[in-house]
Parts: C-alpha cells; structure tokens; sequence
C-alpha cells in the first residue's frame, strides 16, 4: 500500500509532503510529485522574483480538471517559518496577510497545496505603493492568438525604446504575452499607469482593427487586449516561471525579442512545447534567468501626462 505522505528535511526545515502520487494534469500524466521537484529544480532563478512580494496563490488540490481558486490570505495552518505580508484591502477583511515566499522551503510548502500558479504584485511588502517595473498584459481575442501577441509586443516594444527604455518579454504561459519595464527606482503607479495606458491607446489609434485597450469581452474579436491597468499596487501578475493550470505543465517564461520575433512570423502551435516545464529547466541550465536584468536595470521614467 503507497504511503501518502512523507516527511522530508528541506534546507534545515522539516515539511510533510502528501498526496504526491495524485496527477494534477491528467492530460500529461504530472504528478503533485513532478511539480513539486519542478519547483524545487527552478527555485534558485524563481526566489528573486519572489522575494519581499506578498504571493497570491491559485491552487488546484484535484488537478487541472477540476475546480480552482484564488488564496490571497495566507493559510493559517502555514509553518511558522513563512511569512506574510499584511496589505491594506478594500475587501471584507481590512487587511489580508499574504504569504511571503522567501526561500525553498516556503517555496515547496506552496507546492505541496497545489497552488501551481504563484502571482505576485509589482511592489513589494515594504513598499506596496512603489512599483519596480511597468507591464503590459496582452490578451488575445479569438482568432487573434500568440502570434498576434508577438507583433503587438513588437510594437510596443519599438515604442518603448523611443521613450529611451528597455523592456523584456515573457510568455503567460497561456494565449498571451507579458511586456516589462525594469524600473528600480522611485516612481509612483499613476506614473507606470500613464506610461502604459499612453503607448496602449497611441497604438490602438494606430491599428484599431488589430488592438483595442476596452477590456469588455465582446470588443476583443480578433484583436490584441492590451491591458494597462495592471499597473496598480493591488493588482497581481503571474510570476515568471510560475507553472499555469493549463491541461499540459506549461509556464510563464522569459523569451528573447529574437524568438518573439520568430513568433510573430511563424506557426505559433509550436510554443506551447517550448513552454513545457522540463524544457524550461533544461533551458534554464544552459542560459540561467533572462529576466534577471527585470531585478536590476534601473530606468528612469519619462515624462507623461497623468
């Protein structure tokens, strides 16, 4: 008979780790055990991305298949050892304690509840109110699709530059892409805001078959949604690197602007195999973390109106 729980030494912690033969992407065949080794595999790039921010979950306790849920208050049966973050809410609870995922054993506690999908805010727990990148969210509408993405984050991506910024993408992990500017310094959300809506709206106006900045459902046929209001200090992205609940282990991972431009002018079908978890790691060890400059690169903000 399986054991259904063991009990393993992570870095000085002691964690019990359950259910790890229960597969939580049927499609695939992986485990709760696979994710986990995934998240310990990728934990050395991830924790930076993840440190000092609160971490909203999205866990998945029956697999993909089945039903999911946001977890924005820390769980109380949490070990000691992890953190929170308390962060003012317009919600029922005044304030909600995020968790912190400061090291590898936090990291796999996470894992070990199927939370597959970690988000995390552009702030951090200090300093809510001050982001340290700019993002556009690009969400395609049906039969728009990735490679659309790749020519919108092109464009917005060539805008950028005339503001005399760099930027990186990534993957969602799903249908779209996700553009950042590195900041690191002190600026304000209404600032990151106004920088994002104004790209956003100047290529709408160029292109308003191809892009809107409306996020209602029924306006997006066939077009680029990009969202620029997920710069606000309550607002939450996938991390980078985080797995999603897609039906196969796929992640939200750093691309080259090579590759999105290889995107943006071939089969997109193909992409969904570079995004599986084991070709993210095995990318990771020949190439380590492209968004590490995201932590680093310090950018100042030009001029916008608010």
């Amino acid at each position: 008979m399986r054991r259904r729980s063991i009990v393993v030494a992570v870095d000085g912690r002691e964690l019990e780790l359950t259910n790890l033969e229960k597969v939580l992407y049927p499609q695939a065949g992986f485990t709760k055990a696979e994710v986990i080794d995934y998240y310990r595999r990728v934990a050395d790039v991830m924790l930076p991305h993840l440190r000092g921010r609160p971490v909203t979950l999205k866990r998945w306790p029956d697999g993909v298949e089945a039903p999911s849920f946001f977890e924005k208050q820390c769980p109380r049966h949490r070990p000691p050892w992890v953190p929170v973050a308390p962060v003012s809410s317009s919600g029922k609870r005044p304030v909600v304690e995020y968790c912190r995922i400061e090291d590898l054993p936090a990291l796999i506690w996470v894992a070990n509840l199927a939370a597959l999908e970690l988000h995390v805010t552009l702030g951090t727990a200090t300093a809510p109110e001050t982001p340290l990148a700019a993002v556009f969210d690009l969400d395609p509408g049906p039969p728009a699709g990735l490679r659309e993405c790749a020519v919108t984050a092109l464009r917005i991506r060539q805008a950028l530059e005339a503001c005399g910024l760099q930027a990186f993408a990534k993957a969602s992990g799903k249908s779209g892409l996700h553009v950042y500017v590195p900041i690191n310094a002190p600026v304000t959300f209404d600032q990151t805001r106004a920088l994002a809506r104004s790209i956003a709206r100047k290529l709408e106006a160029e292109t308003p078959r191809a892009i809107t900045t409306v996020m209602r459902k029924e306006l997006r046929t066939g077009k680029v949604f990009i969202d620029w209001s997920q710069n606000h200090a309550r607002k939450t992205t996938v991390a980078v690197y985080s797995l999603r609940g897609t039906p196969e282990p796929r992640v939200s991972a750093p691309l080259r602007w090579e590759e999105v431009e290889e995107l943006a002018q071939g089969d997109p079908r193909k992409w969904s195999e570079r995004l599986r978890a084991e070709r993210v790691l095995e990318r990771l060890e020949r190439e380590g973390d492209l968004f590490a400059p995201v932590l680093e690169l310090r950018q100042e903000l030009p001029a916008t109106e608010q």
